[in-house]
């Protein structure tokens, strides 16, 4: 079981990445560490990268448990190769992919936060076989189509069409989140949410109730989605989309740790 503190400092920051070539060129950029199976592998949020508080809490409760661990950013984010303007949904997907073909052995959980939960459900329907289990963090598939363009003004919209992408606030940050036409177009041909999702893996879903940029109601539909009985969901009263107070660190380490438990990773 996880500790009541999470000690950031024991996972390797101060590390320089090692580097993972693409086909085409692209480089990503991660680390890993060896362990016992299953391992795990997080998968980062819009425009975040591997540094994260909630990546280094897992790289933290697996280096306790001497679990197989890779963390790493998709192309156009942190130090991989890139802009970020210029990828898509499927783009990113691929990078999950490539990375678990060529990084990992054997079976892993992922862990995805925020895009990286619409990213984990994509890997996991094109590697069913590698995949053992699922620990999302107010997971947002489907949110091209469901938040951002719901959301967009009929201004905002007209600007997409003419000039290719547009720019919207980012309360995370000073500056804006640019929004291409490219990104929304490709994560039509990704929409998750309006049939079954064929996933048989077991699946741990966490959601804050105050989430102002991911309803709850969406960790509700993937639990109803997804193929498998084996679903929990925990609504946080109190949580915001980040999750990343030392509570909700807690409160994720030990999901994982139940997990990965019951799947005989202990």
């Amino acid at each position: 079981m996880a500790s009541e503190t999470v000690n950031l400092q024991a996972a390797p920051l101060g590390s320089d990445p090692a580097i993972l070539t693409r086909d085409d060129g692209a480089t990503i950029a991660y680390h890993r560490r060896s362990g016992k199976s299953p391992g795990v592998v997080f998968l980062t949020g819009f425009k975040s990268d591997m540094t994260g508080s909630k990546a280094l809490a897992v790289d933290e409760l697996c280096r306790q448990r001497d679990q197989a661990f890779l963390r790493f950013d998709y192309t156009g984010h942190g130090q991989s190769s890139g802009q970020f303007e210029d990828g898509t949904i499927g783009r990113w997907a691929e990078d999950a992919v490539h990375a678990i073909d060529h990084l990992t052995k054997g079976p892993q959980v992922l862990v995805g936060s925020s895009m990286g939960g619409w990213i984990m459900l994509l890997t996991a329907l094109q590697r069913p076989d590698r995949v053992a289990g699922l620990v999302g963090l107010a997971a947002a598939p489907d949110f091209t189509e469901d938040l951002l363009l719901d959301a967009f003004t009929a201004e905002q919209k007209a600007v997409m069409e003419r000039d290719g992408r547009v720019e919207i606030p980012n309360c995370y940050d000073d500056e804006p989140y640019i929004i291409s036409k490219a990104l929304v177009d490709d994560g039509r041909d990704h929409l998750l949410l309006r049939d079954e999702i064929a996933i048989d893996a077991p699946i741990r879903l966490i959601h804050g109730l105050k989430d102002e940029d991911v309803p709850w109601q969406t960790s509700q539909k993937i639990s109803e989605q997804v193929r498998t009985a084996n679903v929990e969901v925990t609504f946080v009263k109190e949580g915001d989309h980040r999750l990343s107070e030392p509570h909700d660190l807690i409160r994720l380490q030990r999901s994982l740790t139940g997990l990965l438990d019951e799947l005989g990773g202990g």
